[in-house]
């Protein structure tokens, strides 16, 4: 299955995935929600939809699936 070139807000193993690859260095867990945002919304691709603004349970969905796909980066590395 191929992945859509934009996505949107309710993507979040997406766009976790993403943070994951783009952003390395960053921890997740201590990345609050304004700057989560805001990396979210600098990802190519990225497209905010009307009717899906992201909120805080978003937010927290997306910061979940970035730390686990961080977490399995740093597995893959060992």
């Amino acid at each position: 299955m191929a992945l859509s070139d934009t996505f949107g807000w309710l993507e979040v193993r997406r766009i976790g995935e993403e943070l994951a690859d783009r952003h390395p260095g960053i921890d997740p867990v201590r990345t609050g929600f304004p700057e989560l945002r805001r990396l979210v919304m600098a990802l190519p691709g990225f497209r905010e939809e009307a009717g899906h603004p992201s909120n805080e349970r978003i937010l927290e969905e997306i910061q979940r699936h970035w730390i686990e796909e961080r977490s399995d980066l740093m597995e893959d590395e060992d």
